[in-house]
């Protein structure tokens, strides 16, 4: 079977000047799976590498992604064979949460979006790749007593990978969004998992930059005159205080924040109010995941609020990655010192 992903160039006549074209000439490579809209991907194009293979299968988000990134990724993972994809240094996957989140019902591997992590074993037993990245909600964590997660682990040990995971959270890399997720870094080479740790200076967030005028809102994310007296009554002798984000959760409570919680995509359509007033726009929901402003939007907001939902806090992940680049760039003058003094030493 043939499998035609990044679309002949012909076709995107006119539609190639996207805001992050690949870096076809880099020397470090990775590959992008369950791709979403590209959070995970964005910080290393930043760091200049390469991405040589991606995949996604909801057709929106791959829109999102091919008018940002210029490709469009691979479908349905579970039908591309490992050898098709190419050699790489890096595997990244915000592999489906859904099947370990609170909203998804935890139903863990008995749920299909579960086992998608199995995808990601076929295609590193196949390719052994040096490093690796992975991010999930935190509650995989804990799930089935902890015993989902050492599965994990045990399956990428036996790979021969040295693994460390620290769940993280958005507030702490400078986003008004409390998003704790858990990020799992692997390493062919226990050299590089010694360099490796999950010690971050945390950044201070300010909601106000991520605001926008009211004025400049369009007025169908303004909500009812009845939904308005509703929150008033259920803040009713609480601080109300501005700049602030008012979120409701299942009981009902509304607890008014200098930040949102985190972003969902299954979430009531009201779940979140900027000052208790009106819903974020598509550009806000955007800035509450660290995606730059170049970023296009090419879909509806409903799209967005799915998109960004599902995507992850990328000043979160652009850590990791520079700490990954460090290491890598550190491999590499180790290694030309070396052979530098190889040579000498034959002289």
């Amino acid at each position: 079977m043939e499998y035609n992903s990044y679309v002949n160039q012909d076709l995107f006549a006119g539609y190639m000047d996207v805001p992050f074209a690949p870096h076809t000439e880099a020397r470090h490579t990775f590959i992008d799976l369950f791709a979403g809209i590209g959070g995970i991907r964005l910080p290393f194009d930043e760091l200049g590498y390469n991405c040589v293979f991606s995949s996604e299968w909801d057709a929106k988000a791959c829109k999102t992604y091919s008018a940002n990134f210029g490709v469009v990724p691979y479908g349905d993972i579970t039908k591309i064979p490992a050898g098709f994809i190419p050699k790489h240094d890096i595997l990244l996957a915000g592999f489906p949460c859904q099947a370990f989140s609170i909203m998804g019902k935890m139903q863990g591997f008995d749920d299909t979006r579960g086992t998608m992590f199995f995808e990601i074993e076929r295609i590193l037993r196949h390719h052994r790749t040096p490093y690796i990245l992975l991010e999930n909600v935190k509650q995989l964590v804990g799930h089935d007593k902890g015993r989902t997660f050492r599965i994990i682990q045990d399956r990428l040990a036996a790979l021969g990978y040295h693994v460390k995971w620290k769940v993280l959270n958005a507030l702490d890399f400078g986003l008004p969004q409390k998003r704790e997720r858990v990020i799992i870094v692997g390493f062919q080479d226990i050299e590089d998992w010694n360099k490796f740790d999950f010690n971050f200076t945390p950044q201070k967030y300010d909601l106000a930059n991520i605001l926008e005028k009211d004025e400049d809102v369009e007025k169908t994310l303004f909500i009812s005159e009845h939904i308005r007296e509703k929150r008033m009554k259920q803040t009713f002798g609480k601080n109300i205080f501005y700049p602030s984000i008012w979120h409701e959760n299942k009981s009902g409570n509304v607890s008014i924040l200098d930040y949102s919680c985190a972003l969902r995509t299954g979430a009531s359509y009201n779940y979140l109010l900027v000052n208790g007033i009106r819903r974020p726009t598509s550009r806000e929901l955007l800035r509450l995941q660290g995606f730059p402003e170049e970023f296009a939007i090419v879909v509806s907001h409903q799209d967005i609020r799915r998109q960004t939902g599902n995507s992850v806090a990328v000043p979160m992940i652009r850590m990791v990655a520079r700490k990954i680049d460090e290491i890598i760039k550190c491999k590499e003058n180790e290694t030309s010192k070396a052979k530098g003094f190889k040579k000498v030493a034959d002289i």
